[in-house]
C-alpha cells in the first residue's frame, strides 16, 4: 500500500508465466495492437502513436523530453514536488532552458502562475506538467494550462503516471499533445513499460528536428517503424512485461473507467473517514487531494518510521514515506489498481489503530 509498485491481479501474474515468443512472432505483434488499442481507450485518446516504451515511468519521461526538446529550447515545468524536479533535470540534460513554475510540496500548480510564466518566455517550446504528483498526493487540473501553452504556440506534455486508469485522464479532450504514464501504479501491472502517446503535432516535431534525437534508444522515429506497421527491429521487446499489461489492460477495460474512476474514489473516502477517527489527516491540498495516492500527516511526537516498520514486521503491509521537505512529516498510502479495495482499507486502519495506540 505505498507509492507504488501496487499489488496486481492473480490473472496478470499467470499471463507473465506463458511461454516466451520472439518479438517479431505474429502471435506478439498481434498482441502489440491489441495492446496499442487498449491504450488509446484508457488515455481517450485517437493517437496513432499510442504504445508502451520498454522501460520504467522515468524511460517515457525521457522519451518525451529526447524527442521532444533540443539544445536551447526555452521549455516552462511545473515544480510541486519529487517528479516535476525530476523533468526539469531531465530537460536540462537535452540542452534545454528551464523556467520552473513552483509551487509548495501538496499544493497545485496554478494556472496563473504559468501564464505569468508565458509572459516572461518569448518562444516557449513546450509547457509540462505533473498530473498527480506521487510525493505529495496533489492532483493538479490540467484543462486551462493546455489551453494556455497552445496559446502561446508551446506543446503540453503530461505527466500520468499515478493518474491513468485511478481517475480521469483525457488526453483528446485536454489537448495533451505527449503523455507517459507506467504501468505500477493504477494500470495493476508490475515495473517494468511506460505506456507514452505523442499526438500528429508533437510526432511531427519529432520528424522535423534540426539534430538526430540525442537516445538511440528512445529516438521516436526508429520506434514507430517497430510499433507501427512496418515491423522493423529495433529490440528486443520483453515479452513477459507486455504479456502482464495486456491483461491489466483487459481487466481496466473489463471493469470500464468510469467504474474503476469511482472504485479508486470511494476507498479514497474510505481511508479518509477512517484517519479521521483517528485522529489522523490528509494534508496534500484541499479539493485536489488525489485519490491512489494519500498523504497522511504524521502527528507530533510519533516516530514515523517506527511506525512503517511495525506496519511491516506486524501486519504485512508496506506504506511510503515522505520526500524531500515532507520527509518525516507524512506517510504515503497507496490505493492503485488490485490495492484500491475496502478490505485493505479495513486493514490499515485498524493496524495503524493498534500501532498508534502504543
Amino acid at each position: 500500500m505505498g507509492p507504488g509498485p501496487s499489488d496486481v491481479a492473480p490473472s496478470v501474474l499467470h499471463a507473465m508465466a506463458r511461454p516466451l515468443v520472439g518479438h517479431l512472432d505474429p502471435a506478439f505483434v498481434n498482441m502489440m495492437e491489441e495492446i496499442k488499442a487498449m491504450l488509446r481507450t484508457v488515455f481517450q485518446t485517437q493517437n496513432d502513436l499510442t504504445f508502451p516504451i520498454s522501460g520504467t515511468g522515468s524511460a517515457g519521461m525521457e522519451f518525451c523530453c529526447v524527442n521532444l526538446i533540443e539544445p536551447g529550447d526555452e521549455v516552462i515545468i511545473g515544480v510541486n514536488g519529487v517528479f516535476g524536479t525530476r523533468m526539469c533535470e531531465v530537460a536540462e540534460r537535452c540542452g534545454a532552458k528551464v523556467t520552473r513554475v513552483e509551487a509548495p510540496w501538496g499544493q497545485i500548480i496554478e494556472p496563473a502562475a504559468v501564464a505569468a510564466a508565458l509572459r516572461q518566455v518569448p518562444q516557449p517550446k513546450l509547457v509540462a506538467i505533473v498530473h498527480a504528483e506521487t510525493s505529495t498526493g496533489a492532483l493538479t487540473p490540467v484543462e486551462e494550462i493546455s489551453r494556455l501553452a497552445h496559446a502561446a504556440g508551446a506543446l503540453f506534455v503530461l505527466d500520468t503516471v499515478t493518474s491513468l486508469a485511478g481517475c480521469p485522464v483525457k488526453i483528446d479532450e485536454w489537448q495533451v499533445d505527449a503523455v507517459y504514464s507506467g504501468t505500477q501504479k493504477c494500470l495493476g501491472a508490475p515495473p517494468g513499460l511506460s505506456p507514452v502517446s505523442f499526438s500528429p503535432t508533437a510526432l511531427a516535431v519529432a520528424q522535423n528536428r534540426k539534430r538526430k534525437v540525442q537516445s538511440w534508444y528512445l529516438d521516436v522515429n526508429l520506434l514507430s517503424s517497430y510499433w507501427g506497421q512496418e515491423r522493423v527491429y529495433h529490440h528486443t521487446a520483453p515479452i513477459t512485461m507486455n504479456y502482464g499489461l495486456h491483461e491489466a489492460l483487459r481487466l481496466v477495460l473489463l471493469e470500464g473507467l468510469p467504474a474503476r474512476w469511482q472504485r479508486h474514489e470511494q476507498n479514497h473516502l474510505a481511508l479518509k473517514a477512517g484517519l479521521a477517527e483517528l485522529g489522523l489527516a490528509i494534508v496534500s491540498q484541499a479539493g485536489h487531494q488525489l485519490w491512489q495516492l494519500n498523504a497522511v500527516g504524521v502527528p507530533a511526537g510519533v516516530d514515523e518510521l517506527a511506525v512503517r516498520k511495525q506496519l511491516l514486521a506486524d501486519y504485512n503491509i508496506e506504506i511510503g514515506a515522505g520526500l524531500g521537505p515532507l520527509k518525516g512529516k507524512i506517510w504515503r498510502i497507496g490505493l492503485m489498481g488490485h490495492t484500491a479495495r475496502r478490505e485493505n482499507v479495513d486493514q490499515v486502519i485498524a493496524a495503524l489503530r493498534m500501532i498508534l495506540k502504543k
